[in-house]
């Protein structure tokens, strides 16, 4: 267990300093340390910190591995133990140590039961982004789901995966124009992954892939702007590296071994469009968020578990994305996606934000 200062978003300029003291919605944040899933809560919390100022207390957070994940959602749910004593046994953390907050959030589900203790014992509302696993909805005050199955739940809101990335802040156009024939993107992100739990793919199809993106070049006079992720194997990594240097393919290129994170915003600001490897939804998703069109490509083998599965279902039947093979992948059939694909229009942070204020006014 650790403490982390969390980030201080400032409120409007117009806000004097003695208003964002009074104003300020206190924010416990539990992380599980895990990028997937704080990525999500900082989403929320970014759409929060839209309509007022926000103080975020960011607490990371470790399972003690000789009580199993299922027996505290267990004691949570049935309210067995004190939530005091919930969080010392399981997880090692003082209750004292917590600082008054008005809103206890997480992502993930080790954060589940340390959740919805301290939230009872702050007597404070709270926020769970995922799946709740068996622990009933009334031990939320909402829960931030992207699965349609959850549409219409109690106490359940549906939406894109959250980012803390704001569109508006990109520099490029609020909307997106329709893609046709007669008008090609000029410039194209590639957003290379690799190998995950279902997702396997072959040299052979790194190799396709690496020449469609040529071949694109070629057609349509596009250039592209490549991005390798942290599961990019090594020798894939090498083939980019090798690709980037054909100019007249790609303008720009980011190794992620020397760059490390945050760099797809170097990516969105510049592209007209994007095409991902598909084993990556965090990719998927913040491609969309920053309202570009995105093309995902999948190798032969792969599968989805069914949360995935459901989620990739809503956004394909949104228009926000289309799923291709890369066997087959030519820049006909590229450009047959990319028309039909709507991507959004409204900044994402701005409708989450009313989508939360909607169904907990009071915390606004």
């Amino acid at each position: 267990m650790r403490y982390e200062p969390g980030p201080r978003r400032l409120p409007p300029p117009i806000l004097a300093k003695s208003a964002k003291l009074m104003n300020s919605l206190r924010i416990l944040h539990l992380s599980d340390d895990r990028p997937g899933h704080y990525h999500l809560a900082d989403g929320v919390i970014a759409a929060i910190s839209r309509r007022r100022a926000v103080d975020e207390q960011k607490v990371v957070i470790a399972r003690r591995w000789m009580i199993p994940g299922r027996t505290l959602r267990t004691l949570c749910a049935s309210r067995a133990v004190s939530p005091a004593h919930l969080l010392r046994i399981g997880y090692g953390l003082d209750p004292a140590t917590l600082q008054p907050a008005d809103l206890v959030i997480s992502s993930g589900g080790e954060t589940l039961p340390p959740n919805v203790a301290a939230a009872r014992l702050l007597g404070t509302e709270n926020i769970f982004i995922g799946s709740r696993r068996g622990v009933d909805s009334e031990n939320f005050s909402l829960i931030v789901s992207s699965y349609d199955r959850h549409q219409g739940q109690d106490r359940h809101l549906v939406t894109l995966k959250p980012s803390a990335l704001d569109p508006d802040a990109l520099g490029r156009p609020n909307r997106v124009p329709t893609f046709t024939p007669d008008r090609l993107p000029k410039i194209c992100g590639l957003l290379v992954g690799g190998d995950s739990g279902l997702f396997k793919y072959t040299a052979q199809e790194w190799s396709e892939l690496f020449d469609f993106a040529r071949a694109v070049s070629r057609a349509w006079g596009t250039r592209w702007l490549v991005s390798t992720s942290r599961r990019t194997p090594p020798e894939i990594a090498e083939a980019a590296f090798e690709l980037a240097k054909d100019k007249d393919t790609v303008l720009d290129f980011v190794d992620y071994r020397f760059a490390g994170p945050g760099t797809l915003e170097k990516i969105f600001s510049r592209a007209d469009a994007i095409l991902c490897s598909e084993d990556s939804s965090t990719m998927i998703s913040e491609s969309i968020w920053a309202r570009l069109p995105v093309v995902g490509v999948s190798p032969n083998r792969h599968s989805f578990k069914a949360e995935e599965a459901d989620y990739r279902a809503m956004m394909l039947a949104n228009d926000w994305c289309r799923f291709l093979p890369i066997a087959g992948l030519t820049p006909e059939r590229f450009g047959e996606a990319l028309s039909q694909i709507k991507p959004l229009r409204e900044n994402p942070l701005d409708t989450l934000a009313g989508d939360l204020k909607a169904r907990l006014p009071a915390l606004f």
